[in-house]
């Protein structure tokens, strides 16, 4: 993995006057990457460039990174541009194909697939493979912006109780991964666009669902998500077959409660 620059992030967040902070060691940052890695791309290069089944967009990257085609957007926020702004910025050049594409090239899964040999597709892969511990970094460096802005949506009363558990998991490697993984897993749950019926299953939502006293904020987060999630299959359309995705889902939540 490439040697970073970026020693370490730092997250400071500030609520009703109190500073809140967390520092991520360029070592932890690898390590949630390389798990997020494994639970989106099964640790695999060829991970690295997917198109799922049922889905509108290309998801590129350890963090499957969504990019839309040309008149595909959804409601899903967008991250892969993002992502390339952010690499560029800590300095690294593009495959040369990608400085003068602002769009997936690929219109379809059909179509990407058929191209996944090209010399694009490979050098695609080849560059989000060198670039993994930035992507980490990426991944982890969202947080900051996504929970100043999950708690600019909460009520008064909720951004205390919020605030509480947030500042509990982040003391604890397990929740430190999970509040980054279910971030990039899921977003921050705060878009009206990224709902079913009104309801979202971003982040904010797991914490919502929390009990305001947990003794145990690790479980009781994997606990908040899979009801979410459960909720989200129920409200989702039919012809998304949703359902299909619910057990790998769960898994995944399942590692946050890993040693």
């Amino acid at each position: 993995m490439q040697k970073i620059r970026i020693f370490v992030l730092l997250i400071s967040l500030c609520y009703i006057g109190k500073a809140f902070s967390i520092s991520v060691s360029p070592e932890n940052a690898n390590r949630i990457g390389e798990k997020i890695w494994k639970n989106e791309c099964a640790g695999t290069i060829e991970g690295l460039t997917n198109w799922k089944k049922g889905e509108n967009f290309a998801s590129l990257g350890i963090g499957h990174f969504i990019w839309y085609s040309h008149d595909k957007k959804e409601r899903f926020q967008e991250t892969f541009p993002d992502l390339l702004v952010f690499l560029q910025k800590n300095g690294t050049p593009l495959p040369a194909w990608l400085k003068t594409t602002n769009e997936c090239p690929w219109n379809s899964r059909e179509e990407f697939y058929e191209s996944i040999q090209s010399p694009e597709m490979k050098s695609l892969r080849q560059f989000l493979f060198d670039t993994r511990a930035l992507q980490a970094i990426f991944i982890a460096n969202r947080l900051e912006t996504s929970f100043a802005q999950i708690l600019d949506n909460c009520s008064q009363q909720e951004k205390s109780k919020i605030t509480t558990l947030f500042n509990r998991m982040v003391k604890d490697a397990r929740g430190l991964y999970a509040l980054i993984d279910y971030l990039n897993f899921k977003g921050a749950g705060i878009s009206a666009n990224e709902t079913y019926q009104g309801q979202g299953w971003g982040l904010l939502q797991v914490l919502q669902g929390m009990p305001d006293f947990s003794e145990n904020p690790e479980f009781d987060f994997v606990q908040s998500a899979k009801t979410i999630l459960n909720q989200r299959v129920k409200n989702s359309p039919l012809e998304r077959n949703e359902a299909q995705w619910l057990k790998g889902w769960f898994n995944r939540l399942d590692t946050y409660l890993e040693p």
